[in-house]
């Protein structure tokens, strides 16, 4: 599950809590997929206390889920819940941008267009969760700009919750394009601090990942 250029974190449970959260979010631990525990523990090296705390971690982040005389798998969304979250999100990350724009300055422009490449870099590497964590970062930078704390942790813990449907979505090449275009109009409505159409990109944005998960996550369903 490790990759060779990385370096392992100072704990073994960070270390189990990274590699589960790559695992996930690259699609390897896929929604609904069951947690095979010693599997595990042997496959990364280390006792299972630290990857039942990592797991505790994940659950309390609504990743995972536990049953009991089950054990832990991959958190499984019904449409249902992903409408909401996304829906949730829309309201708290419109006032995020909105404050944010008050706020920002050339350098957390530059922040944002660093982070934009790293976008376009993975994208063309074909890292998917190099991608997906670039894309984080880029989105996180801008709703941190607002100043308000307590906001942005609220709006990250929803973004966890749907961390394990990320992969779905960025394994299209269509959907990586389209994230790129618009990230690209998103900065440059940034640069014109112009809040109404940066706002009505941002909801045009979620709703073409709702769409997408939406036409993947019903096909078994029918």
């Amino acid at each position: 599950m490790t990759s060779p250029g990385r370096r392992r974190p100072p704990t073994a449970q960070q270390f189990v809590l990274g590699e589960l959260r790559r695992a996930i979010t690259t699609g390897r631990l896929r929604p609904g997929a069951p947690i095979r525990q010693d599997a595990l523990a042997e496959e990364l090296g280390v006792s299972r206390v630290p990857l039942r705390e990592a797991l505790k971690t994940l659950q309390g982040e609504g990743l995972v889920t536990y049953q009991a005389h089950h054990g832990y798998s991959v958190e499984e969304l019904s449409l249902d819940d992903l409408r909401e979250v996304y829906r949730i999100r829309q309201l708290l990350e419109e006032e995020a941008a909105r404050q944010a724009l008050v706020r920002l300055t050339g350098d957390d422009l530059a922040a944002l267009g660093k982070a934009q490449r790293e976008v376009e870099r993975a994208d063309a590497a074909g890292d998917v969760l190099e991608m997906a964590e670039a894309n984080r970062r880029f989105h996180t930078i801008l709703f941190e700009c607002a100043g308000m704390p307590r906001l942005t942790r609220l709006i990250g813990t929803l973004w966890d919750s749907t961390d394990a449907y990320r992969s779905i979505y960025y394994g299209e090449a269509l959907n990586r394009a389209r994230v790129i275009a618009e990230h690209r109009a998103l900065l440059e409505l940034l640069r014109r601090r112009d809040a109404d159409a940066t706002v009505r990109l941002l909801d045009e944005h979620r709703a073409h990942a709702v769409t997408a998960l939406e036409q993947l996550m019903d096909a078994p369903e029918r």
